[in-house]
């Protein structure tokens, strides 16, 4: 084999790797949170933005639909299936969670969340190179 193809199939299975691990977290977040059920999820997020500028309605609804956005977004990245549309989905979900969570001064979380961006960076990046996925089937 040679050293370019070896490159490029390390390059690749690399990539796969990442976004499957990226996908299955941002999936299993959903997942989760939905099994757990939408208002539970939602109940539990409106004491803590209590002291934000948000009203309760738009606190408990965001909380409704957030498992079901990262359910899709996620599955769609673990299976490679609208890739680049579910990786700027999943880039601005991030951005949207960074803005509530400043919000609410929740400065740990603030710093979780923005180490997803250079992930989200790399994989819209990297498209390409998303060879094992369902995009590359069709």
């Amino acid at each position: 084999m040679s050293e370019e193809k070896d490159l490029w199939l390390r390059e690749v299975a690399l990539y796969a790797l990442l976004r499957v691990a990226l996908g299955l977290n941002i999936c299993l977040h959903g997942v989760v949170r939905w099994a757990a059920g939408l208002r539970n999820f939602a109940e539990f997020l409106l004491p803590m933005f209590q002291r934000t500028p948000l009203p309760a309605w738009s606190v408990y609804s965001f909380g409704c639909v957030l498992p079901i956005v990262e359910a899709l977004v996620g599955f769609c990245v673990l299976f490679g299936f609208q890739t680049k549309r579910a990786l700027m989905s999943g880039f601005v979900l991030m951005l949207v969670l960074t803005f509530v969570s400043t919000l609410r001064q929740d400065w740990p979380t603030v710093g979780i969340q923005l180490m997803y961006s250079p992930v989200y960076s790399l994989l819209l990046a990297g498209t390409p190179v998303n060879y094992y996925s369902i995009d590359s089937r069709f």
